[in-house]
């Protein structure tokens, strides 16, 4: 899997990692609520560990966890913009959104 930041992206983030140095990026997939695994919403977490299912991508920014388990659900290729009119994150991929307004949570 390849997952790259855009320019907007890397602003946003940045002080929010400057805030938190000993936090690290996940990209969560996140299927509480949803009813069942089949429907989970992405987001990116700011997580104290690394959980022993996670597996760390290099990107052109930061390196990110993501659930190995989890993983199925995401394409090959993303890409993580950020939309100022909305003020949230954008997950996307050559082929599809898969959540134009993603959060970034403190957990």
């Amino acid at each position: 899997m390849q997952l790259t930041f855009t320019e907007e992206a890397i602003e946003q983030l940045a002080p929010k990692m400057e805030e938190n140095k000993n936090k690290i990026l996940k990209l969560k997939y996140d299927t509480e609520g949803c009813g069942c695994v089949m429907s989970g919403v992405t987001a990116l977490w700011l997580v104290e560990e690394q959980d022993k299912n996670d597996v760390k991508l290099e990107t052109n920014a930061v390196p990110i966890l993501v659930e190995k388990t989890k993983m199925v659900f995401l394409d090959e290729q993303l890409t993580i913009t950020y939309n100022q009119t909305a003020n949230c994150f954008m997950l996307k991929s050559p082929s599809q959104i898969l959540n134009p307004r993603m959060n970034l949570l403190v957990k």
